[in-house]
């Protein structure tokens, strides 16, 4: 039994605690977008289920144009999976909101400022909380607590390449806060959900001879939720299955987790079954407001273009390199891992879900994605790529030019991420320069997102220096000692800078 497998899941240290913590405190302080449609459909099934026991979501139309209509009904045309997964732990909330002391909650949220702001003329504010705690409940269960999680993992793979403490602690904030994988943490997108998933799945696979079959039940457990929740993550499950299959040489691998994967698959197919009369995913043909997107190619799918290639990698829009351009160090350790005998086929699955997932969002008609940050149908491809950041600066870390270009990309990272997620009441729209059109104009200006702070009456930039205590606190006691002490001291082989056949194996 290898060490990663026997630690993957053990106890966390000080500094993995706190980094899950500042991690989670990060993605939950900042409310969700009550008006992001997007969401609200998922919100909305959401509600339906709890509140009616129905599919239907007619009675929360008016929140979303996302929706399907068919037979004088109205569905979520998502993919069911994130709805699916914040339906229990709402309806725990609504248990206890439906108390005594949960309704008085409720009728002091109705009566703030900070909710009163967001009301249209007509519109209950008892209804809007609802669906606000709704939102924010499932977020955080469903988003928010996984995301934080992944840092946990992506910080011990990173150990299982060999890389020290600090430099994994850094790569994994890096990864958490200065890509568009902070935005979508707070969100009830599907896309950070499955990069959680995916990259967990990736993480129990790895480098594993002979699994168990309760590991691999669990594998295709973690597949199945992602393929129900965003379907094109099809493209990363089947680099990950025939990494599987490559590292166990038995057909059996790929039958135990096709397996694990049934129960969330059935579930889907019954949804699908009910709503549209067939199990397979066509919410999409049914879209009432996107009817002429959907139909270009196949739901949108085309051959690739160099104006969608440009547009998600380098575009000023929706570029990914433009928005976080410290994730070009993930290209070159991708390539180093590439070049490597001990790390060229997890090298393999993390270009094949970079590049797959890339040219698959070069064809689509509909890359940019609408209101984001950054090119969200990206999003689950980050950690793959983050992987690539620790391998180059575990081999040119020392090199003071690379130190330099790597403090620059990560500074101007945290400034536009952040810039674009907290900027404002909304995510950018359609701006063309939308950090310099919609979000620094917002910032100027006081506008910052709806939070924890502002439920507490602080306004403006004061409501983030809760944020700032706690998550200064968390840095100081998690790193300013552990980074010395846990330090994982690792033969320089165990990274891809020189061809070994037998990689040093970390305890984690």
């Amino acid at each position: 039994m290898s060490t990663f497998r026997t630690h993957l899941l053990t106890r966390l240290s000080r500094a993995e605690w706190c980094m899950l913590l500042l991690l989670l405190l990060c993605y939950a302080y900042f409310l969700p977008r009550y008006a992001d449609w997007s969401q609200t459909s998922r919100v909305a099934l959401i509600l339906a289920i709890v509140h009616e026991g129905r599919l239907e979501i007619d009675s929360y139309i008016g929140t979303t144009g996302d929706y399907a209509e068919l037979r004088g009904h109205r569905y979520s045309d998502k993919a069911p999976g994130p709805a699916l997964l914040g339906v229990p732990p709402y309806a725990l909330a609504k248990a206890i909101l439906d108390t005594g002391a949960g309704q008085r909650i409720v009728e002091r949220l109705a009566q703030g400022e900070a909710l009163r702001q967001t009301l249209k003329p007509g519109e209950a504010a008892s209804e809007k909380v609802t669906m606000a705690i709704a939102q924010a409940i499932a977020t955080w269960a469903v988003v928010s607590i996984p995301s934080a999680v992944l840092g946990v993992v992506l910080y011990r793979v990173l150990g299982r390449l060999g890389a020290p403490a600090p430099l994994r602690l850094l790569v994994t904030l890096v990864y958490g806060l200065a890509t568009s994988a902070f935005p979508y943490a707070g969100a009830l997108y599907s896309h950070q959900l499955t990069a959680a998933l995916l990259f967990g799945s990736f993480a129990l696979l790895w480098r594993e001879q002979a699994p168990g079959a309760l590991r691999l039940l669990t594998v295709g457990l973690l597949m199945g939720l992602s393929l129900i929740s965003e379907y094109p993550t099809a493209l990363i499950i089947g680099g990950l299955g025939l990494y599987a299959l490559g590292m166990t040489r038995r057909l059996s691998t790929g039958f135990v987790i096709a397996l694990g994967a049934l129960p969330p698959l059935l579930v889907m197919a019954i949804h699908n079954q009910l709503i549209f009369g067939t199990p397979l995913p066509v919410g999409y043909s049914y879209s009432a407001l996107w009817q002429n997107e959907h139909q270009a190619g196949l739901y949108s799918l085309s051959a690739p273009t160099w104006e969608a290639f440009w547009g998600v990698t380098f575009g000023l829009y929706r570029g990914l390199f433009s928005l976080s351009p410290v994730l070009l160090f993930g290209i070159v350790g991708l390539a180093l891992m590439l070049r490597d005998r001990g790390s060229w086929p997890e090298g393999l699955v993390c270009a094949w879900s970079v590049g797959s997932f890339v040219a698959f969002n070069s064809s689509s008609g509909m890359w940019s994605g609408g209101f984001g940050v950054g090119p969200r149908y990206l999003v689950p491809m980050l950690p793959f790529l983050a992987v690539g950041i620790g391998v180059a600066l575990a081999r040119f870390g020392q090199v003071r030019l690379v130190q330099a270009l790597f403090a620059v990309t990560v500074a101007w990272s945290l400034v536009a991420v952040w810039s674009m997620t907290i900027g404002g009441q909304a995510f950018p729209g359609f701006e063309p320069y939308p950090l310099w059109m919609h979000s620094w104009p917002a910032l100027l200006a006081g506008d910052v997102a709806r939070n924890l702070g502002t439920l507490a009456g602080l306004r403006g930039w004061w409501s983030l220096a809760p944020l700032a205590v706690l998550g200064g606190l968390l840095l100081a006691v998690g790193f300013g000692r552990t980074a010395a002490t846990e330090a994982v001291h690792v033969p320089s082989r165990a990274l891809p800078s020189e061809p070994t056949a037998h990689p040093t194996v970390v305890s984690l």
